[in-house]
């Protein structure tokens, strides 16, 4: 067995001369090794709490499934930490397109599911509101005991999801909510048939060159590096895997998610990484984007994990670790 330091790296142990370098050559065996006994298996278990909402009368009631025929036209799962001054503008926006939508088209359902992901503040209380003045058949919150990463929080959410399609969005608004059109012709665009298998992505890298020019040389270094890492390992013909607004068909959900592990940022890797392994078709669309102050991304650190992450998560699937298989049912 090979010794892991203090800090998860194998330490480089001189040799009779006082050498190091020799030990290097082992190092990508060593990596190798730590990913794959280090993997953690999917999770798709939610605590009591977490298998109920509140209707506008103080009542629970139980969550659907994913795995149920779908009753809904379109789900929009918001996943949230510490949202509450930011997002009250997202979900004003949201929902006025969508009463606006259902006015023109009666036949037009929605829901929208905002999943606080263990908030210290009071963005559970600022979402009910919007519960109780649409009612919980068009607004529902699912409140979780931990905070799991942003991941974690949209597969919960999306798995207790009724729409047809859904819309992943984040919930500062950075994109615009009526561009849904854009993903929604994207997916149309694709015509997902037989199995109704597909993805639209919402892309901002359209804006690439303007947000360059804004940047530090060490950001850009960053992003660049990220964006090869992403290319180099796992997900290739997709040049902004990040945007936080992607719309699936309810089965293409089920597939993906049904198999996602990682919950933190790079968690939409992993899920285009999954989608192209099932080759199912994806579309990527050029969306508006505006950048809203109050990121819970730290630049480096966050920019470092996701770089560790994108290299675990190829390892770990190579070496069997992970593996793909058939949509799981939720406990």
């Amino acid at each position: 067995l090979i010794y892991i330091g203090e800090f998860g790296f194998p330490p480089l142990v001189p040799d009779c001369k006082g050498n190091k370098g020799d030990n290097l050559i082992f190092l990508p065996f060593q990596v190798l090794i730590i990913a794959h006994v280090t993997a953690g298996m999917v999770n798709l278990t939610r605590h009591e709490k977490e298998k109920y909402f509140l209707t506008a009368t103080g009542e629970k009631e139980l969550f659907p499934s994913l795995h149920d025929p779908h009753s809904r036209e379109l789900s929009v799962v918001i996943p949230a930490y510490n949202e509450e001054l930011r997002m009250p503008v997202m979900l004003d926006e949201a929902m006025e397109y969508l009463e606006n939508r259902q006015k023109q088209h009666p036949s037009f359902t929605y829901e929208v599911i905002v999943v606080d992901d263990g908030s210290k503040d009071k963005t559970t209380e600022v979402a009910m509101r919007y519960s109780r003045k649409y009612g919980a058949e068009k607004f529902r919150v699912l409140t979780l005991v931990r905070n799991r990463g942003k991941g974690g929080a949209v597969r919960m959410g999306t798995m207790s999801s009724r729409g047809r399609v859904i819309l992943m969005a984040d919930a500062d608004g950075a994109t615009k909510f009526a561009d849904i059109d854009k993903v929604e012709a994207g997916i149309n665009d694709l015509n997902p048939k037989p199995e109704n298998m597909a993805i639209s992505c919402g892309s901002r890298a359209h804006l690439e060159q303007e947000s360059v020019a804004q940047r530090s040389m060490f950001r850009t270094f960053l992003m660049y590096g990220f964006h090869f890492l992403v290319w180099f390992f796992c997900v290739r013909g997709i040049k902004d895997t990040q945007c936080g607004f992607k719309l699936f068909t309810r089965e293409a959900a089920l597939k993906t998610f049904s198999s996602l592990h990682v919950e933190r940022w790079a968690f939409d890797v992993e899920l285009l990484y999954i989608a192209q392994c099932f080759k199912i078709p994806i579309a990527e669309v050029a969306v508006n984007w505006t950048e809203i102050e109050g990121s819970k991304l730290v630049p480096f650190w966050s920019w470092l994990q996701m770089g560790r992450d994108l290299v675990f998560i190829r390892l770990r699937y190579f070496t069997g670790a992970w593996s793909l298989q058939s949509s799981n049912k939720t406990d």
